[in-house]
């Protein structure tokens, strides 16, 4: 494990490196998701999940022909996304919503903007035309700022619709195109 000041000085020489996940990620992942199940309002999950359980959704994802990336620097992951399905529903299905965690010591430096901008482009290649960014939290400045400047616009707050910590929590809805978006017929789009 590298210590905070060897990933900040990997950080600002521009040293992230962003992959696609594997296995052999999935306790880092792990580990990353615990805290903010734990101590953070962006998921509505109370308990973390088990590396296990990680290991069988990063399965599911790849099962649907989407990213599920991680940014490494330093040699330690620093953070993860991922695209899934924003509903089940066949109608729904060129729609996708990201999800983006980064470790709870590298905030703020630049590795959410890293894993964002390569999820965008490559659920941008692919047949999905919208991405749906569902942000826990209304005062989630880092997650609300990084969506905006990755091009999603805010398209309305669920107030009051989860309850975690002691306190009831919104959702905010951002949503950006991906490709050329959603006016022509899908197929055409190839």
């Amino acid at each position: 494990m590298i210590s905070r000041f060897e990933a900040e000085q990997a950080l600002s020489r521009g040293r992230i490196l962003v992959r696609d996940a594997a296995e052999a990620d999935i306790a880092s992942v792990a580990a990353i998701y615990a805290h903010h199940v734990l101590y953070g309002l962006a998921t509505f999950e109370e308990v973390p999940p088990s590396t296990g359980e990680m290991l069988a959704r990063r399965a599911k994802v790849l099962k649907l022909g989407l990213p599920y990336l991680v940014a490494e620097s330093g040699g330690r992951v620093a953070g993860y996304c991922y695209a899934g399905a924003y509903r089940t529903r066949p109608a729904y299905r060129y729609t996708v919503e990201d999800s983006v965690y980064v470790a709870k010591d590298l905030c703020g430096q630049g590795i959410g903007t890293a894993l964002l901008k390569e999820l965008i482009a490559r659920c941008g290649n692919g047949p999905w035309r919208q991405m749906l960014a569902v942000i826990g939290h209304s005062e989630n400045t880092g997650s609300l700022t990084l969506h905006a400047r990755m091009g999603f616009r805010l398209v309305g707050t669920l107030r009051a619709v989860g309850f975690k910590l002691g306190r009831w929590v919104d959702t905010v809805m951002m949503q950006r195109e991906l490709g050329q978006g959603g006016p022509e017929h899908p197929d055409s789009q190839k």
